[in-house]
């Protein structure tokens, strides 16, 4: 695994776990407002379940950490919600989204 400068003001470099020479999984953030980290994890599918998820957001976490960054975890679907659990994150309130017309 390596990190890697992702493109974009405020973003943290994309860490990455490899086989055969491609990327199989990813993480990083972008730092928000109020020196929050906002992290983002990608696993590509035929690579789930094989802790990815976990060591490339372990990384960004200990990034964020080391710049005195709070970061912060929005896991919507189940297996996204059990890596941020594994990390150490708790659920905190919800989040709603609202579609004007």
């Amino acid at each position: 695994m390596g990190g890697h400068r992702a493109p974009g003001r405020g973003s943290s470099p994309a860490f990455v776990a490899r086989a055969y020479g491609k990327v199989v999984a990813a993480a990083g953030y972008r730092a928000w407002p109020s020196r929050t980290a906002h992290l983002s994890v990608l696993t590509a599918t035929a690579w789930r379940g094989k802790g990815l998820a976990r060591a490339t957001g372990s990384a960004a976490v200990r990034h964020a950490l080391e710049r005195n960054l709070l970061p912060q975890w929005r896991a919507r679907i189940p297996a996204s919600r059990r890596v941020a659990a594994g990390l150490g994150f708790s659920e905190l309130g919800f989040q709603l989204s609202v579609e004007l017309a």
